[in-house]
């Protein structure tokens, strides 16, 4: 496992832990950096918006942290590993890693985790069983982070998914800033 200290430490330094597909744990520190603003930049797609009108989702944090992990990891590629695992539970544990759920009629249809330090949230992984589960989860990650006076959305890497909620790459060095900004803030996640 992960030591806490030594993930908590990469995060502060905008770094974090994948395994490769040798199984072995490598640290990133994309350039650039992609981010979803979490102010009025933030874009609901207009179908979710009609999905998300119709209350067909329950969101919940941390009900299912472990659950929304497995969720995460069951693809045919993955990157985590059985060590990813272990240390990302020992996180929630510490209450530095959150899971945001999407439920429907009492079961899990999607969700996503990252951790939370300071007013930086750094998304890690998502999922859905459902259609818009995982979208969701990722609107009611953003709401959180708004009542909560976060400022930051890490989401490491862009992606044509990701994009249509308003995600932009920014250089490091203005990631690195904006990092060392929210990690000054006192927000709580849960």
């Amino acid at each position: 496992m992960i030591p806490a200290d030594l993930l908590l430490h990469a995060y502060r330094s905008g770094a974090f832990p994948m395994a490769v597909p040798s199984g072995e744990i490598a640290w990133f520190s994309p350039d650039p950096r992609a981010i979803i603003p979490v102010d009025d930049r933030f874009h609901i797609p207009h179908g979710l918006r009609r999905t998300l009108k119709k209350n067909t989702f329950e969101v919940r944090i941390n009900a299912a942290f472990e659950d929304v992990m497995r969720g995460c990891a069951q693809r045919d590629e993955t990157w985590i590993s059985g060590e990813i695992f272990a240390s990302y539970v020992n996180l929630h544990r510490l209450g530095h890693a959150h899971s945001v759920e999407a439920w429907r009629d009492g079961k899990l249809a999607g969700g996503l985790y990252g951790v939370a330090l300071g007013g930086v949230f750094f998304g890690e992984s998502m999922f859905h069983r459902e259609t818009d589960a995982s979208k969701v989860a990722l609107v009611g990650l953003v709401a959180r982070m708004r009542e909560r006076g976060f400022t930051l959305l890490d989401t490491q890497w862009n992606t044509p998914h990701l994009r249509t909620f308003g995600t932009v790459e920014i250089p490091r060095t203005k990631y690195v800033r904006l990092l060392k900004a929210a990690l000054a803030a006192e927000c709580r996640f849960a």
